[in-house]
């Protein structure tokens, strides 16, 4: 979209709070600790006949010290790049601090119109306090109190003068295929993000729980388009113990329902464990389209270890979940990174593909023909023909005169047929029987 507005400003002054409510959706995590928000995250909103994307960032600091104080502010400084208006959020109940002074200083380098917003104005001594923000230079500050509304409809009004109309036509995120990365933490599913961006689109660092929000990103070049996103480590229960990590993982797992396709990603190193295998099972039962994502693969002695050899010994883990296709890639040295994204779109086709029903008929009966359903109590099991029925995943319907009998081992013989001959890869493949 042409109309980019960042959220920018010190840590705690309700960046997120107002994110959410502009995008009505709580995407962003909201929590009293500092530092909770760290990458760009980006959100769609409207207002009157204008749409706009909203970028929310991490909190402003300046020698502090903090582990992620450079990657934050580099943030901050993309989404200023990228924005075409900017919001400046203050605290009123705070006041004015050396933090907004230093930050007003870095905003009047930038030639771009500035709205100075003073949140937490919900009450009328809090309120009496926005006048003093006039200090910093940047405007009539526009008094607001995100946590209820209040004030917003006056500074959206102000902002519309600077936002372009855009095109009934424009066409929105959830039209797009949407593929999400998960995995447990500090398996590179950021630098993937990184990598395939050409850009820092995420922060990287070797510590747990550095990618918190669920990150959404565009992607629209070589002829594909789709809609990427980046989640939070996901770890066992037991071991979550920290509140922004709990709602970092409902995210993550959020994020999975909304997908089309899942990229799951495991270390090549610690190869994969019990919580892969969760993952997996948990995507499998939502009927997501999936990849299996092997990273760090340069790290790995070729001449112990070939590729498929590992690829077996995956395939033997994951059974009978193993209709998965498996790459093996290096973010670091940038190996089958594209190629990953090529997998996971055709994967995205083998899943919204339609077969004719004659087609489907033409191929199985024969088979069925000449394997019959087991007879169950003297029963004599006929099936008459098959179809392909609307699903989230690929679904097909059997009919026959005795589907109540109808064994599991031979539902599964059925769906290793239509594995087999319509190329089902990295898709759940279900199989109904319908009374005839």
């Amino acid at each position: 979209m042409a109309n980019v507005v960042a959220l920018v400003g010190r840590s705690n002054v309700g960046k997120s709070t107002f994110f959410n409510r502009l995008i009505e959706s709580r995407k962003a995590i909201m929590d009293g600790s500092v530092h909770t928000t760290r990458d760009r995250h980006y959100g769609y909103a409207q207002w009157g006949n204008r749409s706009f994307t909203v970028i929310d960032t991490g909190g402003y600091m300046c020698g502090t010290g903090h582990t992620f104080e450079h990657g934050i502010r580099e943030q901050i400084q993309l989404a200023l790049d990228e924005a075409n208006l900017v919001l400046f959020m203050v605290d009123c109940l705070e006041g004015l601090t050396d933090v907004d002074k230093d930050f007003a200083h870095v905003l009047r380098k930038i030639n771009k119109p500035i709205f100075l917003v003073a949140n937490k104005s919900e009450s009328v001594v809090a309120a009496m306090v926005a006048p003093s923000f006039y200090a910093l230079g940047l405007g009539t500050p526009f008094p607001i109190a995100a946590i209820n509304g209040s004030g917003t409809g006056d500074l959206l009004d102000a902002l519309l003068p600077y936002l372009k109309e855009t095109p009934a036509t424009d066409p929105g995120p959830g039209q797009l295929p949407r593929l999400t990365i998960l995995g447990r933490p500090n398996v590179g599913k950021s630098s993937f993000l990184n990598v395939l961006l050409d850009e820092k689109r995420s922060m990287v660092s070797p510590i747990s729980g550095t990618t918190r929000d669920a990150i959404d990103t565009e992607y629209n070049r070589y002829n594909k388009k789709f809609i990427l996103t980046d989640t939070a480590g996901i770890r066992k229960k037991s071991k979550v113990k920290d509140a922004i990590e709990f709602y970092s993982v409902l995210r993550a797992v959020k994020s999975m329902q909304d997908a089309d396709i899942c990229l799951i990603m495991i270390d090549a190193q610690h190869g994969i464990e019990a919580q892969d295998i969760s993952l997996i099972a948990l995507a499998h039962r939502y009927k997501k389209g999936m990849v299996l994502v092997v990273n760090k693969w340069d790290l790995m002695d070729k001449e112990v270890t070939t590729a498929e050899a590992y690829r077996r010994h995956l395939l033997r883990k994951l059974a009978p979940l193993d209709y998965l296709p498996i790459l093996f890639v290096s973010t670091v040295k940038k190996q089958r990174v594209y190629q990953t994204i090529e997998k996971a779109l055709a994967v995205y086709q083998n899943k919204i593909k339609k077969i004719p029903t004659s087609e489907l008929n033409k191929v199985l009966l024969p088979i069925i023909e000449n394997n019959h359903p087991p007879a169950v109590k003297g029963k004599y099991i006929q099936i008459k023909y098959c179809t392909q029925v609307t699903a989230h995943a690929p679904t097909f319907a059997f009919f026959c005169n005795h589907p109540a009998y109808i064994q599991p081992n031979y539902k599964s013989y059925l769906v290793n047929q239509l594995r087999a001959h319509f190329n089902f890869e990295g898709v759940p493949v279900q199989v109904v029987f319908k009374k005839k």
